[in-house]
């Protein structure tokens, strides 16, 4: 079991930041396991590890961002020459690239649902009708 440190807390956050999953750092065998994180999480009286971490998954949806414009620029392996030297579409490529864009734009809208979250925009339409009770209506 590895003991509490905030070196290795924040190795913990730090690797966050840069996109891996708190499931994947845990694995290492130099790492604590993920219940362990977040049992130090849950007993920190005065919430700086729980605000470091959540800064930490900002930072993540931020990078998953970042990622994204990467994924979406990279056109190298999206055509391909077939054996009659005609270029044609590697449509698994680009599906597995749909793919990859897709789930780290869901996961930062969760991470950061202000910053990269669905906006929703409500409109009401109709007449809008109020009634008021009677003593307002002789004043």
């Amino acid at each position: 079991m590895v003991e509490f440190s905030n070196e290795v807390f924040t190795t913990v956050c730090n690797r966050i930041a840069e996109g891996e999953s708190l499931r994947k750092i845990c694995i290492d065998d130099n790492m604590p396991a993920k219940t362990t994180v977040l049992r130090w999480m849950q007993d920190d009286d005065e919430g700086l590890l729980r605000d470091q971490y959540a800064r930490a998954r900002e930072m993540q949806a931020d990078h998953y961002a970042e990622e994204i414009i990467e994924i979406s620029d990279e056109s190298a392996n999206d055509t391909f020459i077939d054996e009659h030297g005609n270029e044609r579409n590697n449509n698994e490529i680009v599906a597995r690239s749909r793919l990859r864009v897709d789930s780290r734009k869901w996961l930062a809208g969760k991470l950061r649902p202000k910053v990269y979250g669905e906006k929703i925009v409500q409109e009401h339409t109709g007449n809008l009708t109020v009634s008021l009770p009677e003593k307002a209506r002789d004043i």
